[in-house]
């Protein structure tokens, strides 16, 4: 799926072996989250002990479980939202339908944050004795996990406020999870109906029953900050495109599914974040930016992992792009760099780094405590588009990543640009139409 987190670092694409909380996810040892007959309190935490939700939930091929009581689900996950016309082409292209659910989320937020407003002035929340250092622990495990697999992140994170921190490790946790899925170690007995009950406890989750401890911590942060379930479904759209998609005819479709991976992520985070208060900036200017770095994050991973993905039978470039470069899937499976990858590689990487330069504007109106985690994301990211040149462009059998001195460098860099207050400069909410290289 991804890579690191958060504004948009996502997911890490690697397999991890031994992750623990796969295989070590805690349920309840004094009454179910979930149980009907259990009287509901808003941001309360439980006891949980040591399971795997996995095979409890029938997540695995073979499981018995009938859990899943929503109905039919929407498979094809490109076409529920891409109607084709008669000639065979989509009627609207997939950055429009992104930008629309930015526009939505923009919306949804703003209103939000007033009614938010209003209950906390009204109705404070309920929290039971003695849960909420439950609620503490559940967000220390997020920490530790992104710290363990984010480290630089994890190291900006630090300077935010501890609620903003706390959440943000949460989203981390609950992508990390959704990714391993369909990446992780249990990845080839995963099937649809899965992530159909993976979808069905989000949103049990965001109704304030959640499954576990991580959960519990996600579902306490919803409860918090005006974020929207939609980004969070649409992840896991992405899943499903991963399990029946392994070519993307156009850069269109590649852009959909670069946007259910990772421009999720920038959705999710937003709310999070903040934006300065001094910020002259539109909201949905911002959510466009926020969307714009997750793009360009996981078109480097793509870049990064040609290699890796051929020879699982993936190939994550754009079909016809490759032909007009002279080029097909023969040539990436034989693993040669020749003059013409190299042309078509030059391409791909002005393109992902246009959507960096999209980026950089956004992230200055975040606020100021948010700014420096993000700035190392993109800093970080963007310069493996510059080791795969230095590595002439072979991404078959080698592959690009930031040594730890360029790394260590790049932190003080990103702390600077994270000092630098919001331009007065409006964005336009243009801007997000995508210069395509």
């Amino acid at each position: 799926m991804s890579a690191a987190l958060i504004w948009l670092v996502s997911p890490n694409s690697e397999v991890c072996n031994g992750l623990g909380f796969l295989e070590t996810t805690r349920v309840l040892e004094k009454g179910f989250l979930r149980s009907d007959n259990r009287r509901r309190f808003k941001n309360v935490g439980r006891k949980h002990t040591c399971y795997s939700c996995f095979g409890e939930l029938g997540f695995l091929q073979g499981s018995n479980n009938n859990n899943n009581n929503n109905g039919r689900r929407r498979y094809d996950v490109v076409s529920r939202r891409v109607v084709a016309n008669p000639s065979g082409g989509l009627a609207v292209s997939s950055e429009q339908l992104v930008y629309d659910v930015v526009l939505k989320q923009a919306a949804l937020v703003k209103k939000q944050m007033i009614s938010r407003e209003e209950d906390m002035e009204v109705k404070p929340d309920i929290v039971l004795p003695g849960t909420l250092g439950l609620l503490n622990e559940a967000y220390d495990r997020c920490g530790e996990v992104c710290a363990e697999y984010a480290k630089t992140f994890y190291l900006g994170t630090l300077l935010m406020t501890p609620e903003r921190r706390k959440a943000i490790w949460a989203i981390y946790v609950w992508c990390r999870r959704t990714d391993e899925l369909v990446d992780g170690p249990n990845a080839s007995h995963i099937t649809p109906k899965a992530l159909d009950r993976w979808e069905s406890r989000l949103e049990d989750l965001f109704n304030g029953r959640p499954f576990d401890m991580l959960d519990a911590a996600l579902s306490d942060t919803v409860s918090k900050f005006p974020v929207d379930i939609q980004p969070f479904k649409d992840m896991i759209d992405g899943m499903r495109m991963d399990l029946k998609k392994s070519r993307y005819e156009n850069f269109d479709e590649l852009y959909l599914y670069c946007y259910y991976v990772a421009g999720t992520v920038g959705l999710m985070s937003v709310p999070i974040m903040g934006i300065a208060h001094e910020s002259q900036a539109p909201t949905e200017s911002v959510y466009n930016a926020a969307l714009a770095l997750g793009i360009a994050n996981q078109l480097t991973n793509i870049l990064r992992d040609v290699g890796e993905d051929a020879r699982r039978g993936r190939v994550y470039l754009p079909q016809d792009e490759l032909a007009q470069a002279g080029l097909s899937d023969d040539d990436i499976f034989a693993m040669k760099v020749t003059n013409k990858w190299r042309v078509f590689m030059k391409k791909q990487i002005k393109r992902a780094r246009t959507f960096f330069d999209q980026a950089e504007e956004g992230v200055t109106q975040l606020s100021s405590a948010s700014r420096w985690p993000v700035w190392a994301s993109l800093l970080l990211y963007r310069q493996i588009l510059d080791e795969i040149e230095a590595n002439d462009y072979n991404n078959f059998t080698r592959r690009a990543y930031v040594s730890k001195p360029k790394k260590i460098v790049a932190l003080p860099v990103a702390y600077a640009k994270s000092l630098v207050s919001p331009s007065s400069r409006k964005l336009g909410s243009n801007e997000h139409h995508v210069i395509r290289g």
